[in-house]
């Protein structure tokens, strides 16, 4: 009974993730998951963990994997922050570096949990307008703020800021803190972790449920100036010591290790991208620019509700957000080939 919840808790509008369907028979395109499996050799890292250890807690920093990711990406150990999911990550970031006296900056249209997440911290925010190509505007930014934060490539339309972009925004902006959250990079961006040692306020959060297939192991990380780092693990050692279990931590290590397979997939997850925007475009569609693995479309002479209520009664689900000016278009995650063969006959 809501009697006995604390008082903000009636005034959380929580998150909705994307529908998880129990039907087997579904082309599934609505939550960003890769369609290919994780690494041979994360499944048979994983498979080697089920033994007595279980028994025992987890490394609480996760040592192996930070190594792991300090050295793919040539940072320090101490750079490197880890959680349970990127989300958690956020959440973390959020309540350890955003409570300050002025508002949060990130887009108008984003990733839905930031609004959520200032909702359970109680920070306030500014959305900022993306401009009429749906693209970040950095020069929009120069506001008194407590932090910026944004996708890149942004969620949901797949737009990608540049480089040289992300830099001119941590020029403008020095006294809070910048997160760009790189859920997607690797369908098609370049990392802004390369900026980590030249700016201090800079942090870059990442997660392995997309380009390395392992969304079902919820596996983040953050890496920025040691400083920020230990911020977050005050946080997340006043909230949960261990977010990481023995499994998690052997089979992250082991996708960052396997470098050919994550090239490979996350190559034929771009050549299919390519192979499906062309094919939509061909059938009067108009497809954003996008460096993810999900495409952003609208078709200028049918409703996209219509569109997806017509899909999924033939089987196949995309995601559809009632949101102001994104109601026409539809979030589209990239499939197997056969996966977007059906998509294709569907809309046919």
């Amino acid at each position: 009974m809501s009697k006995f919840w604390s008082p903000f808790v009636k005034n959380l509008v929580p998150y909705v993730p994307g529908e998880q369907p129990k039907l087997t028979k579904l082309v599934k395109l609505n939550t960003n998951e890769n369609p290919y499996g994780p690494s041979p050799k994360a499944l048979e890292a994983m498979r080697g963990e089920l033994n007595d250890n279980l028994r025992l807690y987890p490394d609480p920093n996760s040592d192996l994997l930070k190594q792991a990711v300090a050295g793919y990406y040539k940072v320090q150990p101490n750079q490197v922050f880890l959680g349970n999911g990127s989300d958690e990550v956020l959440a973390h970031i959020f309540h350890g570096l955003f409570q300050h006296d002025a508002p949060l900056l990130f887009p108008d249209i984003s990733y839905s949990f930031y609004p959520v997440y200032c909702g359970l911290y109680g920070i306030p925010f500014e959305p900022v307008a993306l401009d009429e190509q749906f693209q970040i505007r950095v020069e929009d930014y120069r506001l008194a703020n407590a932090g910026i934060i944004f996708p890149n490539p942004n969620a949901p339309t797949g737009c990608l800021l540049a480089l040289d972009a992300i830099e001119q925004l941590l020029k403008a902006n020095t006294e809070s803190v910048v997160v760009v959250d790189e859920a997607y990079i690797d369908f098609g961006g370049e990392t802004a972790i390369s900026l980590v040692d030249r700016y201090p306020n800079l942090l870059v959060t990442q997660t392995l449920s997309k380009s390395r297939s392992l969304a079902g192991l919820r596996v983040g990380l953050a890496v920025g100036h040691p400083d920020l780092i230990e911020a977050l693990e005050r946080v997340k050692n006043s909230f949960n010591s261990y977010p990481l279990d023995r499994i998690a931590i052997v089979g992250a290590t082991a996708a960052f290790e396997d470098q050919a397979y994550f090239e490979e997939t996350c190559n034929k997850v771009i050549a299919s991208r390519e192979k499906l925007v062309a094919e939509l475009n061909a059938r009067g569609f108009e497809v954003l620019p996008s460096a993810a693995n999900f495409i952003f479309a609208r078709h200028p002479g049918k409703d996209a509700a219509g569109i997806a209520a017509s899909l999924r009664e033939q089987g196949v689900i995309v995601r559809h957000f009632k949101l102001p000016r994104i109601d026409q278009f539809l979030r589209i995650s990239i499939g197997t080939e056969e996966q977007n063969q059906a998509l294709l006959d569907a809309l046919n």
